[in-house]
């Protein structure tokens, strides 16, 4: 360095690009891109900032966003470059840092993403236990508790699943919370939680769809083969506990499409009546960032990530204290009740689906 020499003009191509390769901070890449002009050049005609991008968030792989002239090769010669080639390839380099920016802070003050429930693998008892309930932090509502429940199995290694809708088509996703239901009219109060949960994350098949096509969907049995599933994370042990547990992701994942399922695998407790296993949840709480406007998904043909650097800064803002929903819920229950009304009028729009009011409950 005090001789002035700079290994990227010295080294052969492919070695320079090794050796920034082994950049694994987003930040460390930005400030190489600074260094001079040479090493600006060289970490935007090489696409560093999409390959960091695609090793720390595979998921992008997923999508058809920005095809650029260096599809395909291992390292540019800068000269080779004409303006237009250039230019693409600057838009290309502000969109992944970007990206890769968004993702590395969506740890900070995360927020609920959770906008609608699309369905559960089974549901016992319709409306009563609906899948609408976990949307809720409380465990009891007007005629009694206020959870979903599945029907009942013989076998306690079936699985379950429930499906939601997250409030963005692309969202940071850092943690899935979870609260069993504890049945506390019977005998011991037992709680009806699964062994295991895994989270998958992905978008409908077809790419035209939009979010009023979510109520075409049987709140009972999504069919799964309507979605793609991009990821899918490790199993974690869930305990048989009435309590809010917290499956942190060990990094944060780019939720592609806004569809986000739970499989609940395996069942912990048995029902004394009729002898089957059942899973029951009270409330799913989905932590993370919503990426729009700053990243829409256009869904023309292809799914395609449009970046709007002027709102890029909003979505960087810190949530206020309000907005991570760590209100207590006997606070919120009066809100939450019509909330939840409104759901459940939603219910009954849809076929096969009808809510019954009870004589008590007028």
């Amino acid at each position: 360095m005090k001789k002035g020499i700079n290994f990227i003009d010295c080294l052969d191509i492919d070695l320079a690009l090794s050796i920034l390769m082994r950049l694994d901070n987003p930040a460390d890449l930005v400030r190489a891109s600074v260094v001079s002009q040479s090493w600006h050049h060289f970490v935007i005609a090489n696409r560093l900032s999409k390959q960091l991008c695609l090793r720390m968030f595979p998921q992008i792989a997923d999508l058809d966003q920005i095809v650029g002239p260096n599809n395909g090769k291992t390292s540019v010669n800068v000269e080779s470059i004409n303006p237009m080639e250039w230019e693409i390839l600057e838009r290309d380099h502000k969109v992944y840092a970007s990206l890769v920016r968004a993702l590395t802070e969506s740890k900070d003050n995360p927020k609920d993403c959770i906008a609608c429930v699309i369905g559960a693998s089974s549901t016992d008892r319709e409306p009563e236990e609906s899948v609408v309930n976990t949307l809720f932090p409380i465990d009891r509502y007007m005629w009694g508790g206020s959870y979903w429940s599945s029907k009942g199995q013989s076998n306690p290694d079936a699985p379950e699943t429930l499906t939601y809708k997250l409030s963005a088509d692309v969202c940071a996703v850092t943690e899935i919370d979870i609260r069993p239901f504890e049945v506390y009219w019977e005998p011991g109060s037992p709680v009806y939680s699964a062994k295991s949960v895994r989270f998958r994350m992905g978008h409908l098949k077809s790419p035209r769809k939009n979010e009023s096509d979510f109520w075409h969907f049987p709140l009972q049995q999504p069919a799964n083969d309507k979605f793609l599933w991009s990821y899918t994370s490790p199993e974690f042990p869930m305990t048989q506990e009435n309590h809010l547990q917290q499956f942190k992701l060990p990094e944060p994942v780019l939720c592609i499409g806004g569809c986000l399922q739970i499989e609940l695998l395996g069942r912990a407790q048995r029902e004394e009546i009729d002898g089957l296993f059942y899973i029951c949840v009270c409330y799913v709480r989905v932590l993370g960032r919503p990426l729009s406007p700053a990243f829409v998904l256009q869904k023309s043909g292809e799914l395609q990530l449009k970046y709007n650097p002027e709102s890029f800064s909003f979505i960087l803002k810190s949530s206020s204290h309000e907005e991570m929903g760590t209100v207590e819920p006997e606070e919120e229950a009066p809100w939450e009740h019509v909330c939840q009304l409104e759901n459940l009028l939603q219910i009954q729009n849809i076929p096969d689906h009808p809510f019954v009011w009870n004589d008590d409950e007028d």
